[in-house]
């Protein structure tokens, strides 16, 4: 483990090293060195929050992940769960009741206990309104464990879940970060704040963060699964492609993640290692099917036939995606409608239901982000889809934020706002983006993400009755018949399933991109 002195002068160095690069515009990695023992990972914008309930990027989940760890977790390379802080679990024969046992002597990383009164406590301080700690959110991701009723700690090594009804994606959803267990004695110290000084139980502990510079996280010596392989790693927000492309060609970063399709050739040499991988993944434009011109349904199926989503995976991604047909990510192939095919590109076919709605030359306003999670270039893919949009008649106004203020801006809703914005979903489940982002209960105001404040009662029963459902094969067919609906409704455009990428120097091994969409470094190295 570093200690203080050492990980501030080596965090320091780091920091220092790459605004010299930026300075002086080296491009060869040969020309600078990265501090030894610490990995610099430069990632596509600054954190929210690193309390895992209250985030809900993958930007603050890929610092998250390393720093703390859930009941269950992610096999390696799969969706699959594993064992992580409890060993073994029951479900009951009715679906109802899952007992977990944690391992024995498990321990946060500011020494108290992580025990079943931990786990007890994470979760009712989402879920209970009157929990002394409530006030510490907001939990938008509390849905996911909305089934929850009761949660018993019998024991220091026993937790208890009792479900109001079967909830097929429960252990799916506890292997996420919002499943992830904090430490009760940190919240309660740090209150609100909490999510700048967290205390989980993961490979790392959290070390330092200076606002729009970098997060710094270092070795956790004690875990419970073994040390981590590096000492120290700092996370840097580079927003601007450019600029984070310039500085992992020049070696100020050891990892990055997100590579922008245009540069993926420049690291095709023996000086870097380019690392891509399928997932769960939907890039997508949110309608506003409120008010404004995308209240009609014909306009909405409109500019999903004014797009070409081919020329865009082709020329604007660089082939690193393929074009989606609706709003279930490909990679849940079980789940998937083969029969809902990606709307063609059809200018005509858009500028006759234009003229059908009586709204041959809508005026509407589309929000950008310079940068995000997932967002697969954002600024060029949404000055592209501008374009195509004018081609057939609309009249569309630009304007762009910063990935935070973009969040702020969107979250809370479109109405009043904007038409439409861009936005990406990283799932674990078939069940989560539908539930959270399409159902009538999911509007802003009630704490979902369904900021286009679609509303379809249809579309609500099937995907309620999925959620519950124990039966693999029964699912599937109500998402089947969920993307039908949804497809013809038409409240996103739906545009791309990304293909992940991250680089890394020859230095660098083990560095793995996970279907989950979860970046853990535990293994990752450097010579």
């Amino acid at each position: 483990m570093l200690s203080a002195r050492l990980s501030r002068r080596a965090l320091l160095s780091a920091s220092a090293a790459g605004l010299a690069l930026v300075s002086l515009g080296l491009r060869s990695a040969a020309l600078a060195q990265t501090p030894p023992g610490v990995l610099i990972l430069g990632q596509v914008a600054e954190p929210k929050t690193l309390d895992p309930q209250a985030a809900t990027a993958a930007n603050d989940f890929r610092i998250s992940a390393n720093l703390f760890d859930g009941l269950v977790r992610f096999r390696d390379g799969t969706l699959e769960v594993e064992p992580a802080l409890a060993e073994r679990w029951e479900i009951s024969d009715d679906g109802k009741t899952y007992t977990f046992h944690l391992r024995p002597g498990l321990t946060f990383h500011d020494g108290s206990a992580c025990d079943a009164e931990a786990v007890k406590f994470t979760f009712e301080r989402m879920l209970k309104e009157d929990h002394p700690y409530a006030k510490t959110g907001p939990f938008p991701l509390a849905f996911f464990f909305s089934s929850v009723t009761a949660i018993e700690a019998p024991d220091a090594t026993t937790a208890v879940f009792t479900l109001s009804e079967p909830y097929a994606p429960f252990l799916a959803n506890l292997a996420t970060p919002t499943g992830y267990i904090v430490s009760p004695a940190a919240v309660a110290q740090h209150g609100a704040d909490f999510g700048r000084a967290p205390s989980g139980t993961g490979p790392f502990k959290f070390a330092e963060w200076r606002a729009n510079e970098m997060v710094a996280i270092e070795k956790n010596p004690d875990y419970w699964d073994g040390p981590a392989a590096a000492e120290a790693i700092v996370f840097r927000p580079l927003t601007d492609a450019n600029t984070r492309t310039a500085e992992m060609l020049a070696g100020g970063l050891d990892i990055m993640v997100e590579v922008p399709p245009v540069t993926l050739s420049q690291f095709r040499t023996d000086a870097f290692r380019i690392v891509e991988a399928a997932g769960a993944h939907l890039w997508f434009l949110i309608l506003n099917c409120k008010d404004g011109a995308f209240a009609d349904k014909r306009v909405r199926q409109a500019a999903n036939y004014a797009v070409n989503k081919e020329a865009l995976v082709n020329d604007v991604l660089e082939g690193t995606a393929t074009v989606a047909a609706g709003p279930t990510p490909a990679a849940f192939n079980w789940a998937v409608n083969p029969d809902v095919a990606p709307y063609p590109y059809d200018p005509e076919k858009a500028k006759a239901l234009l003229a059908e709605a009586g709204q041959p030359n809508p005026k509407v306003t589309f929000f950008v982000t310079e940068g995000g999670s997932g967002m697969l270039d954002p600024v060029a893919m949404g000055t592209a889809i501008q374009a195509d949009l004018a081609a057939v008649g609309f009249d569309v106004t630009i304007q762009t934020y910063e990935w935070n203020t973009f969040l702020d801006q969107v979250n809370p809703g479109l109405s009043g706002k904007a038409d439409m914005a861009e936005m990406a979903w990283m799932t674990n489940d078939p069940d989560t983006l539908p539930y959270l982002a399409l159902r009538s209960e999911a509007w802003p105001e009630k704490g979902g993400f369904n900021s286009g404040y679609y509303a379809n009662p249809q579309v609500d029963d099937l995907l309620n009755r999925a959620r519950i459902s124990t039966s693999q094969d029964e699912r599937a067919d109500l998402y089947k018949q969920m993307q039908v609906l949804v497809h013809d409704d038409a409240p996103w455009l739906f545009v791309a399933n990304w293909k992940q990428n991250a680089v890394s120097t020859a230095a660098v091994s083990g560095l793995a991109l996970q279907p989950s969409f979860l970046l853990t470094l535990k293994d990752v190295a450097k010579a």
